[in-house]
Parts: structure tokens; sequence; C-alpha cells
């Protein structure tokens, strides 16, 4: 037994060696600049979401607070990344790009993505599909095995009187978080007229989670047509997040959609929503399109993600 696990270990240890040699991990500075990875994985991290805090990115990323709040002072000192107080909690300091700041990351998401592209453009289009679904593989099973116990968080089916508490928590979870304003809460308030009018429980379907007895997360999947389920209204209250109830909420889409016969799963996303994204790639989901656009009073990318269910 322990040679077996000695054997998987070093074909673990073999495939990172691999990997990082791969997309140049190695190298001094990312694609090319400067910067460090650890450094250039938090510029990319503050410029997704638009705002963050330090205490965020320690989460997040897993960093040390002193490492980062010395990078966080150099990236301060040249200009790339600005800190102020937040309007609704005196104690916390919001992070945003400077207009530097963000023209540096723009500049390095374009050599990531050239980069990337590049590495994919040796494969056929098989070979890409392939690559991309072990790649899921491999986030969806550490992903699992990394997330806390959630032995007290129950799913349900929800109930009429949930509705309402779905459209009250994205007005005020996306008005603080993104200041996203009034067009949004009435765009989730459609979308849930919508469901309440057609809604077929045998092609269709809303879930609650609750934590400790209270709501603490939602998500609405619903017939768009020619085989298509649409993934829609995920939301997990702050308080709840890191116990994989967004990861739970899915897993439940995707498989109500697939026993449903449902041939696709497909939903639409902003690219400043990261933790959602991250739910919808270790699930399989992949990017298919990105726009930019401006809604909800803010300039936006939006995203469509699908995901083929071969039924």
């Amino acid at each position: 037994m322990q040679t077996e696990t000695a054997s998987r270990v070093a074909g673990v240890r073999q495939f990172n060696r691999f990997y990082t040699r791969q997309i140049g991990l190695l190298r001094q500075g990312i694609v090319g600049t400067s910067f460090s990875l650890t450094e250039g994985r938090v510029l990319y991290e503050i410029g997704r979401r638009g705002t963050t805090t330090a205490a965020e990115l320690v989460a997040d990323l897993s960093i040390d607070p002193g490492y980062l709040s010395r990078l966080l002072r150099g990236f301060t000192t040249s200009g790339l990344v600005v800190s102020t107080r937040s309007a609704t909690d005196r104690r916390q300091s919001l992070l945003a790009l400077t207009d530097r700041g963000r023209e540096t990351f723009a500049s390095l998401d374009r050599r990531s993505q050239h980069e990337i592209g590049a590495l994919l453009e040796r494969l056929d289009e098989n070979e890409q599909r392939r690559l991309l679904a072990a790649m899921a593989t491999i986030q969806t099973l550490l992903a699992s095995a990394a997330t806390p116990a959630t032995s007290d968080v129950v799913l349900r089916p929800h109930r009429s009187d949930d509705l309402s508490w779905v459209l009250a928590r994205h007005a005020a979870i996306y008005g603080r978080e993104y200041g996203w304003g009034s067009q949004f809460t009435v765009l989730v308030a459609g979308i849930i007229a919508d469901f309440q009018r057609g809604h077929d429980p045998a092609r269709e379907g809303c879930w609650i989670a609750e934590l400790d007895g209270a709501p603490a997360g939602s998500v609405m999947l619903v017939d768009a047509g020619d085989g298509i389920a649409k993934l829609r209204l995920l939301i997990v209250e702050p308080h709840a997040r890191g116990r994989g109830i967004g990861r739970r909420l899915v897993e439940q889409c995707i498989k109500f959609a697939r026993d449903a016969r449902y041939r696709k799963i497909a939903l639409w996303t902003q690219s400043v929503l990261t933790d959602a994204r991250r739910v919808y790639e270790s699930a399989g989901f992949v990017r298919v399109e990105a726009k930019p656009h401006r809604s909800f009073g803010v300039d936006l990318v939006g995203e469509t993600w699908e995901l083929e269910l071969g039924n």
C-alpha cells in the first residue's frame, strides 16, 4: 500500500513539473513582465473583481497576510492600486486598480491570453476539448476534496414565499458588493415573474440552500427551448460562502437537467463575478462568448457559459 501511495505521489509531482514548464511558471517574470506569479495573480484578482478587500484576497488566494500587505504597499507606491474606506463599513478598506493599474492589468491579461492561445493552437479541435475536459475533472475532484463539510446545509425545492427573499437578497448583495442599481433589481424581478407564470415542475426548478434553518443561497433552472436549460439567479449569502453551497446548487441544476433530458445548460454571467465563474468552470461549463456592455449603471463584460449534457 505504501508503494502504491508513493507511486501516485510521484505521478502527481511529475505532472506538476511538466505543467509548470508548459505554462512557464519557472520564468523570472510572468508572461514576459517583471511581475512575479503572486504579484500577477493579485493584480488579476483586483482587476477582475473591480473592488475587493485584503481579507477577501487572503481567504481566496491562501496568501500570507503580511506578504500580501507588502505587495499592496508596493502596488500603491507604484500607482497601480488605490485604497479607499468603504461607505458601508468605515473599518473596511476597498482595493481597486487605478487607471495605470487597469492598463497594466489589461496588458497582463492580453499577454496571458496570447500565451494560452498559442499553447492551444498546437492541438486540434478534439484534442482541445479533451484537454479542457481533463482540466475540469482535476478542478472538480480537488475542489470537492478541499471543500469543508456541509452537513449543516440543506438543499430543498423553493416555496412561494422564498421568491421574495431571492429578489430582496439579489438587490441587497449586488447593490452593496458591485454597485448595481435598480435596473438590476428590475431584471431579477422579471426573471422571477416569468418563472412564476410559466413554471413547469417537470422541466424547471428553483432550489434554496438552508444553513442552520435559514436561507443562505438559491439557484433557478428554466426551460430556454430547443432542449436547452438556462441556469439563473445563483446567489450565496456572504456569511455562508466557503462551504461549497454554490457548487451544490449548480450540481443540483445539472442533475435535474440530465433527468429532464436537456441536451445543454447555458447561463449568462459577468466577468466580475469571479466566485460564481469558478463554480461554473469547476462543474465543467465552458465560456463560449464575452461581450462588453453597460448595464445596471456600470461597465461590464457579459459572458455566456455552456455545459453539454450529451442527452
